[in-house]
């Protein structure tokens, strides 16, 4: 018999599209050595331009599916996407409160790529509460980190990166990878903080095009990378290079955005070194 690869286990909403969410981590997780275990949170009406409905999953349900593999499977990973709902977030953070010693990575999901709203202000105040402090890395995007810090009394507080990330680690967060796909730089900036402040800064050439999921992939990889038993820094260094080969070999199969190819490396290749699209 094979030995079992290290299990990963993502909660998440299902994306019709095979671009983001569920079909995204599952992809990823398998394609970095892992077997994939998934939780459906909520189910969504989307393609690849936006999403158009979102429907929670009862969270008797999210719990029930959680606990019947965690009581049959180790797991050394958890991925947590987008929840769908407070009742969601509440069931959530105590299932995993169970396993303090697994690390967990939280890719909080609070807007499609097409700016469709995912998370209301009552959801991110019970993941600020509930899910923060239990979190091992946080992966928001910049815009994302400065809505989870930023006072709804304060329209006027624009904090830096540093200071977003200085604030979510404070909220309980161990680690916070921010990337800077958002901002106006001419490179992408990923910065990876800790409570001693900034720990490494990682610059990746800007490529043409949008892409649909390119964070549940960032985020799914480093899970991944960590229950194959990678230190934090490297484990962020190798999802951020896996994240960005899989954009460059991103295609483009409907009329929205592109998707990541995140089975890249499986592709026959010619003379010459060219990959040849199947």
């Amino acid at each position: 018999m094979s030995e079992t690869p290290p299990i990963v286990l993502t909660f998440a909403a299902t994306d019709p599209s095979g671009g983001a969410g569920l079909q995204a981590d599952i992809l990823t997780i398998a394609s970095m050595g892992c077997h994939p275990l998934s939780v459906v949170t909520a189910i969504t009406v989307q393609d690849t331009s936006g999403v158009e409905d979102v429907q929670p999953v009862d969270a008797e349900w999210v719990v029930d599916q959680a606990r019947m593999v965690l009581e049959d499977m180790p797991v050394a990973a958890f991925k947590i996407g987008l929840l769908g709902s407070v009742e969601n977030i509440t069931a959530i953070a105590e299932v995993i409160s169970d396993y303090p010693e697994v690390p967990l990575v939280f890719d909080p999901v609070l807007a499609s790529g097409r700016g469709d709203e995912l998370a209301s202000e009552d959801m991110i105040l019970a993941l600020r509460e509930l899910l923060l402090p239990q979190t091992t890395i946080l992966t928001p995007n910049s815009m994302e980190a400065r809505r989870l810090i930023i006072d709804e009394d304060n329209e006027q507080d624009d904090p830096s990166l540093a200071e977003s990330a200085r604030r979510i680690i404070q909220l309980g967060c161990e680690y916070v990878l921010i990337t800077g796909t958002h901002e106006h730089t001419p490179k992408v900036i990923n910065s990876l903080y800790g409570e001693r402040g900034l720990l490494r800064s990682d610059n990746w050439p800007r490529l043409p095009g949008i892409y649909h999921g390119s964070g549940c992939t960032l985020a799914s990889a480093i899970a991944a990378l960590l229950a194959n038993g990678l230190p934090i820094e490297e484990a962020v260094r190798e999802a951020q290079e896996y994240t960005w080969e899989s954009l460059k070999y991103g295609f483009r199969p409907g009329m929205g955005q592109h998707i990541p190819d995140r089975l890249f490396w499986a592709r026959d290749e010619e003379d010459g070194g060219e990959t040849v699209r199947h």
